[in-house]
C-alpha cells in the first residue's frame, strides 16, 4: 500500500509544478519560431503567484456557483494525477477504481463546474464561451469516447495502466494501421482540448474565445486557480497522449530513487518534444474560422472511427 500512495503522491506533485513550466515552454517556443523574444518559461509560475495575492472581485448575483467552480474544477484536476499512468507505470491505490471513461467523467465533471459557475454573471463574453464551450464539447466527448474504445479493442482493457503495460510487451501494436488511426485522432483532439487550436475572427479576438471566454469575469486566487487548472489539464492529457498512446515505453516501475529521477525526467523530455511539436502547429497552421471546428471535431472523429473499422475487419494488421 505505501509504495501504491507514495507513486500517486509523487505524480500529483509532478503534475502541480511541472504543468506551468511545460505551458511557459510552449508559449516561448511559439515566440521563438515567430522571432519573438517571449516571455520567460516561468511566466506562468509568476502569474499564478501574483494572482494569489490579488482581490477576489465577485460579479453581483452571480451565485455561490461562481466561487465554488473553480474550487471543483481543480479539486478534480487534484484526483487525476492518482489515477492514470504520468510519472509511474505501476498503479497507484486508487487506480483500479478508475478506467478511461472514469478520467473522462472527471474531466467533464471539472468542465461542467467551469461552464454553469459563469452561468449568471451577466457578461456578454462568458457567455458565448460557456455556449461555444458546450456546442464544441458535443463533437468532442464521441472522439475521445471512441478513442479510448478503440485502444481497448487493441488491449482488451480500459484501464490505462494495464494499457501502458500491453504496448510495452506489444511493440508490433503502436505502427498498426488502427493505433496509428487512434494517436492521429487524439492528437487532434488534444490541439482543440488545450486551446492550441488556432482560429480566426474578422472582428474582435474576444470574438473567437472558447474556454478563455469562460474565465474573464475570475480575479484573484479564484482566476490563479483556473489557470493553474487549465495548465493541470494540460499536462494530463499530454501525459496520457504520451504514456498510454504514443510513446508507452521506458516509464518508470517503482518509486525508487532512482525510479523517481527517471520517470520525472522521462516525462519532462517526452513533454518537451511535445510542446515544441504543438507550437510549431500552432504558428505553422493556418487559422482556421471558428464555425470551421466543427468539422474539424468530425475529421478527428472519422479518424477514430476507421481506426475502429480497420480492426473489427482486418485485425489492426500489426505488423
Amino acid at each position: 500500500m505505501i509504495p501504491e500512495i507514495v507513486m500517486g503522491a509523487i505524480q500529483l506533485l509532478a503534475v502541480l509544478l511541472l504543468s506551468p513550466l511545460i505551458a511557459g515552454i510552449i508559449k516561448k517556443t511559439e515566440a521563438i519560431f515567430e522571432s519573438r523574444k517571449g516571455i520567460s518559461v516561468f511566466q506562468p509560475y509568476y502569474d499564478i503567484a501574483k494572482f494569489f495575492r490579488k482581490e477576489n472581485l465577485i460579479p453581483e448575483d452571480s451565485g455561490w456557483l461562481f466561487i465554488a467552480a473553480p474550487i471543483l474544477a481543480f479539486t478534480a484536476y487534484l484526483i487525476l494525477p492518482w489515477v492514470v499512468p504520468i510519472v509511474f507505470g505501476s498503479p497507484s491505490w486508487v487506480a483500479p477504481t478508475v478506467d478511461f471513461l472514469g478520467g473522462a467523467f472527471i474531466f467533464g465533471f471539472a468542465s461542467y463546474f467551469s461552464v454553469i459557475g459563469t452561468e449568471r454573471t451577466g457578461s456578454y463574453y462568458t457567455g458565448i464561451g460557456a455556449t461555444r464551450g458546450i456546442n464544441f464539447g458535443a463533437f468532442a466527448e464521441p472522439v475521445l469516447i471512441t478513442v479510448f474504445f478503440g485502444v481497448a479493442l487493441i488491449t482488451g482493457t480500459n484501464n490505462p495502466f494495464i494499457t501502458n503495460q500491453y504496448l510495452r510487451a506489444n511493440i508490433n501494436w503502436l505502427l498498426s494501421p488502427t493505433h496509428l488511426f487512434l494517436i492521429a485522432a487524439f492528437f487532434l483532439l488534444l490541439l482543440f482540448d488545450t486551446g492550441k487550436l488556432p482560429t480566426e475572427s474578422h472582428t474582435m479576438c474576444e470574438l473567437s474565445m472558447i474556454g478563455q471566454g469562460m474565465g474573464m469575469e475570475y480575479t484573484g486566487s479564484l482566476y490563479a486557480l483556473k489557470m493553474w487548472g487549465g495548465y493541470m489539464k494540460q499536462f494530463i492529457l499530454f501525459g496520457v497522449f504520451l504514456n498510454v498512446f504514443a510513446m508507452p515505453w521506458g516509464i518508470a516501475l517503482e518509486p525508487s530513487a532512482w525510479g523517481i529521477v527517471w520517470g520525472i525526467s522521462l516525462i519532462f523530455g517526452k513533454m518537451v518534444l511535445l510542446a515544441v511539436i504543438i507550437a510549431m502547429v500552432e504558428v505553422s497552421v493556418a487559422k482556421i474560422r471558428l464555425f470551421k471546428i466543427i468539422d474539424y471535431l468530425t475529421f478527428a472523429y472519422l479518424m477514430a472511427l476507421i481506426a475502429v473499422i480497420s480492426f473489427l475487419f482486418v485485425g489492426g494488421v500489426p505488423l
